[in-house]
């Protein structure tokens, strides 16, 4: 590292261009990866957080995913669900978008419908109550006990207010199925319904119950995937850390091409003088490393920073996965680069050095 320390202090204003670039593409991954999280949680937290392990939806048609949007389960359904060996529990859920108003203060919602005492309930949760996520309660500037409108017949009462959920990026609601039913989307066919059944299984047989009942079960994880925006939002995101990954590689392996082709002069030099090929990609991949490290450093930092002062309602997400595991993946394809350009170091000839090219 002597050499490529003597580099670093020397051509101090190349090498700070470098690291200035480093961290605006750090900086730029982690406030991408902090909002792929933060969006993702705004579309999916209600629905990660059910106490379920699998969700049932109504059979699509042949070639067709699920959907939450066109999902609905009846009540024979669901009890017979429940009546599956290894299934400890089937409860209905009924979801729908709605708007919720108390006088002139009107706010979008998602109204998540339980059966009261089930699983799934919030403990205050009774017919004729609502119990609303923070977020909902401060935009509606409404306390326990307030009543409000839900949907355009629907009044009930608050009966709790809980920490914030939500789901396709609106808090959510809990109503009890009943007075959900009037929410719920499509023609209003007899009978109760849902939209999912959540399970709680303990060794069921899925494929042959979804067979039997007419229903499609799916992980927790996967029902992400029926939320009609997540999919989209979350792969355009994805797509975007993915071009900014690779194009810190190709920036920080562009930088070294150039470098290392202004010293291969001294490169030539090294080698006449006896240094191994194997110390010269060493001390250059130590070089890049250093450059990578510092630059990585105070990216993520300002991106951690930004999260500290984004103000409340911008779903950014400051943890592990959005700022430490960038930044190592940042290193690690820019090491990559830095390695396909530097292999040059060992195709210099040491006659180079004593041709009077210097």
């Amino acid at each position: 590292m002597f050499v490529a320390l003597r580099d670093l202090v020397f051509a101090r204003g190349r090498f700070a261009l470098m690291i200035v670039t480093v961290v605006l593409i750090t900086a730029l991954v982690g406030l991408v990866s902090g909002l792929t999280v933060g969006l993702g949680r705004a579309n999916t937290s209600a629905v990660d957080a059910l106490p379920a392990d699998r969700l049932a939806f109504a059979a699509p048609a042949s070639g067709q995913g699920v959907s939450f949007a066109d999902s609905a389960v009846n009540e024979s359904q669901w009890r017979r669900w429940a009546e599956q060996p290894g299934v400890r529990s089937a409860a209905p859920l009924g979801i729908a978008m709605t708007r919720l108003g108390v006088g002139e203060r009107t706010a979008a919602a998602a109204a998540f419908g339980v059966e009261p005492g089930g699983p799934l309930a919030p403990r205050a949760l009774a017919p004729g109550t609502v119990v609303l996520s923070r977020p909902l309660a401060e935009d509606l500037h409404v306390e326990v006990g307030a009543r409000l409108s839900v949907g355009a017949d629907t009044s009930l009462t608050v009966a709790a207010v809980v920490s914030g959920s939500s789901y396709s990026h609106a808090p959510v609601a809990w109503t009890t199925l009943a007075d959900w039913q009037p929410l719920r989307p499509g023609p209003q066919r007899g009978g109760p319904h849902a939209t999912v059944i959540a399970l709680d299984l303990a060794g069921a047989h899925t494929a042959a119950a979804d067979r039997a009942i007419g229903t499609r079960t799916t992980s927790i994880g996967d029902a992400r995937s029926a939320i009609g925006s997540f999919s989209a939002e979350n792969g355009s995101l994805q797509l975007m850390r993915g071009f900014l990954f690779a194009i810190s590689a190709l920036v920080v392996g562009a930088f070294f091409t150039v470098w290392t082709i202004q010293r291969a002069g001294d490169v030539a030099v090294l080698k006449a003088l006896g240094a191994p090929t194997g110390y010269l990609l060493r001390d250059a991949l130590g070089q890049a490393f250093v450059v990578l490290l510092v630059g990585t450093a105070l990216g993520t930092g300002a991106a951690a920073l930004f999260g500290a002062v984004a103000p409340a309602g911008v779903p950014y997400v400051v943890d592990t996965s959005t700022t430490l595991l960038p930044a190592a993946v940042l290193i690690l394809l820019g090491m990559v680069g830095a390695a396909l350009a530097i292999r040059r170091v060992t195709a210099v000839d040491p006659h180079t050095a004593l041709s009077g090219t210097r």
